[in-house]
C-alpha cells in the first residue's frame, strides 16, 4: 500500500506545472488556456494601454489590465508606482491568484511599438507582490495570430483574486540605495533606453544624459526585428550581453526612462538568462532627472573586461 501511495504521489507531482517566471510559446499558452478543467487554466492578462485594441480582439479568457493603471504622479513626478495598498487592490480586481499560472501579453510588432514593455512591467509588479508563476507569451498577440490561434471579442473578467502574503520589494531599488551601490566593485548600472536618450540627444527629458557610471544597453537588442515582443535566440542574446560586458558574476541594477524598458531587461537577465542578482531602479531617469542636486553625464561608459 505504501508503494502505491508513493507512486501515485510521484505521478501527481509530475503532472503539476512547476512554478516559475519565464517565457512561453503561443502554442504552449493555448494548451494551458484550453485545459478541460477550469481550475487548471491560467490567469490571462492583456496589458495593452489601448483599450480599443482589446475590444478589437484578444486572447481567449484575457482580462484587460491597462499597465498604466499601476502608476501615477507622486510629489510632482509622473508615472511613479502606486502605494502598495492601491496596487494590491488593482491586482485583486484583476483576479491574481496564488498557485495559478499567470500568462501576460501585449501586442509587439516592430518599433516604435514597444508594448512588450507593458507585459514585462506587469510581470515585475506581480513578482514584487509575491506571484511566483508568471509566463510572458513570447511573440505576444502578433505571435499568437501568426500561429493561427483563435481570438475573441467577448469581454472576459476574472473573479476577484487575492495577493500573496509574502512580497518581494527587494527586487526593486530606491534612489537612495542606488546612489550607495553604484560605483562599487562588481556593481553594474545599465541604462536600457535608446542610445540617443542615453547621450542626451532627445527632446523628452527634463535633464539630458544618464546616471554617472551607467552603461548603455537598449532593451530592443534582445528582441527580434520583425516582432519586438519576441526574444532573439539564447545564443544571440548571450553574445549581445557579453559584448557589452553584462555578465552573470556582477550585481546588476537596471533603469530606463520610466521603468518599463528596465523591467524588460531585468526580466530577461533574471528569468530567461538566469543571472542571479538583477534589480530594477523603479524611479528611473524621470525621477533621477527631477533631483537636480544629483549629477548627470553624457559621456559613453564602457565595461572593461
Amino acid at each position: 500500500m505504501k508503494f502505491i501511495v508513493v507512486v501515485l504521489c510521484l505521478l501527481f507531482a509530475v503532472q503539476l506545472p512547476a512554478s516559475e517566471i519565464s517565457v512561453i510559446t503561443p502554442e504552449e499558452a493555448h494548451k494551458l488556456i484550453s485545459a478541460t478543467d477550469p481550475a487548471k487554466r491560467p490567469i490571462v492578462l492583456d496589458t495593452r494601454g489601448g483599450y480599443k485594441d482589446y475590444f478589437r480582439g484578444h486572447i481567449p479568457t484575457a482580462h484587460h489590465i491597462n499597465f498604466d493603471t499601476l502608476r501615477g504622479t507622486d510629489n510632482g513626478v509622473p508615472v511613479q508606482y502606486l502605494p502598495d495598498d492601491l496596487t494590491a487592490a488593482l491586482l485583486v480586481r484583476a483576479g491574481i491568484q496564488p498557485g495559478r499560472t499567470h500568462l501576460i501579453y501585449a501586442t509587439g510588432d516592430t518599433l516604435p511599438n514597444d508594448e512588450i514593455l507593458s507585459a514585462s512591467m506587469v510581470a515585475y509588479v506581480l513578482e514584487k507582490f509575491g506571484v511566483d508563476d508568471i509566463r510572458i507569451i513570447d511573440g505576444g498577440l502578433s505571435g499568437w495570430k501568426k500561429a493561427g490561434l483563435p481570438l475573441m471579442q467577448e469581454y472576459f473578467g476574472n473573479p476577484k483574486g487575492s495577493v500573496p502574503d509574502t512580497h518581494h520589494p527587494e527586487i526593486g531599488v530606491a534612489v537612495d540605495e542606488l546612489i550607495k551601490r553604484k560605483g562599487h566593485t562588481g556593481v553594474l548600472l545599465i541604462d536600457a533606453r535608446p542610445h540617443n536618450e542615453y547621450i542626451g540627444e532627445d527632446d523628452v527629458w527634463l535633464r539630458k544624459g544618464h546616471i554617472p557610471g551607467a552603461i548603455s544597453f537598449h532593451w530592443a537588442r534582445l528582441m527580434e526585428d520583425a516582432n519586438t515582443h519576441k526574444f532573439i535566440s539564447a545564443d544571440d542574446a548571450k553574445k549581445e550581453l557579453e559584448t557589452a560586458g553584462i555578465t552573470s558574476d556582477k550585481e546588476i541594477i537596471v533603469y530606463c526612462g520610466t521603468s518599463r524598458e528596465g523591467s524588460l531587461l531585468r526580466f530577461y537577465l533574471r528569468h530567461v538568462a538566469g543571472y542571479p542578482n538583477v534589480r530594477l531602479y523603479e524611479g528611473s531617469w524621470k525621477e533621477y532627472a527631477s533631483m537636480k542636486q544629483l549629477p548627470a553625464e553624457i559621456k559613453e561608459n564602457i565595461v572593461t573586461k
